[in-house]
């Protein structure tokens, strides 16, 4: 009954219901993601998780690269989840699908998360995870924190109207307007987001003539990689590099926001001090 009952909670958040009343919490938990691997970094007890996926441990994509290298690594092949016996595993909704689809097959319960699309998912996302982790209190307290510290970096008398206005430009000229969990971090620091002006509302390719002629104030840049690939070339575009003048720079890490967790937080912070500083220079 303790493992029927955790693969019914398993499938249940992938849907978004609640887990049944009295499920015992799990013992043996494996993240194959790397969005649950900072969940369950945030909120189980250490004893709980047996192996997080490989990328948490990456200082390059992992905000809790540190945390992680206390724990085991997998590489989400279900034959090494399978015989790490687990009593949870965790997945994301559009990675390792082979992977989950067997191990559902197998009997082994799997919590589905889908990505954070909204501050509002950060909350929805921390909140089924404390569900299945057995760890609700300790998620509505990060849930709380979470809400205290995102009102008081919200705080500024500034009109909107007012204020500097920010685009958001990654490799193969993508960014992303409002209706995107970067876009409100955007919005939730005080910038007006200068893409979702130009006619961007989701995450989309912005052309980088349409960037020139929007003129933001401050150019947020995904970061470069070794190895030189063609999708970044644009982000070392002359053109680029003159717009906006010394603002134009990377200030934020991916890794800062690549997930939704409570760490958007950091980001939000770094750029309402960049917005600050605009409002100072002008």
């Amino acid at each position: 009954m303790h493992r029927s009952k955790h693969l019914i909670a398993g499938l249940a958040l992938a849907v978004g219901f609640a887990a049944p009343v009295g499920a015992e919490p799990p013992r043996r938990v494996v993240s194959i993601n790397l969005c649950t691997d900072h969940m369950a970094l945030l909120l189980a007890d250490p004893e709980q998780i047996v192996s997080l996926s490989n990328l948490a441990s990456d200082t390059h994509s992992s905000v809790m690269a540190e945390e992680a290298a206390a724990y085991p690594m997998n590489h989400g092949l279900a034959e090494e989840v399978f015989l790490q016996k687990p009593d949870l595993v965790l997945a994301g909704q559009y990675t390792a699908r082979a992977t989950t689809s067997l191990l559902q097959r197998l009997d082994i319960p799997v919590a589905v998360f889908a990505p954070a699309y909204s501050l509002d998912d950060v909350r929805a996302n921390l909140r089924a995870m404390g569900e299945a982790l057995g760890q609700g209190p300790r998620a509505e307290a990060m849930i709380a924190r979470f809400d205290a510290d995102l009102a008081a970096l919200r705080a500024d008398p500034t009109p909107m109207e007012t204020r500097p206005r920010a685009a958001l430009y990654y490799a193969n000229g993508y960014s992303s307007g409002k209706d995107t969990l970067a876009g409100q971090i955007l919005e939730a620091s005080g910038f007006r987001n200068a893409t979702a002006e130009a006619g961007l509302t989701s995450g989309g390719f912005l052309p980088l003539e349409v960037l020139i002629l929007e003129n933001p104030d401050l150019i947020v840049r995904g970061a470069r990689y070794p190895g030189a690939s063609r999708s970044e070339e644009i982000l070392a575009h002359p053109a680029l590099r003159q717009l906006g003048g010394e603002v134009s720079r990377e200030i934020l890490a991916d890794r800062d926001w690549i997930c939704g967790t409570p760490h958007v937080l950091t980001v939000i912070a770094a750029l309402r001090a960049a917005r600050h500083e605009l409002e100072a220079g002008k």
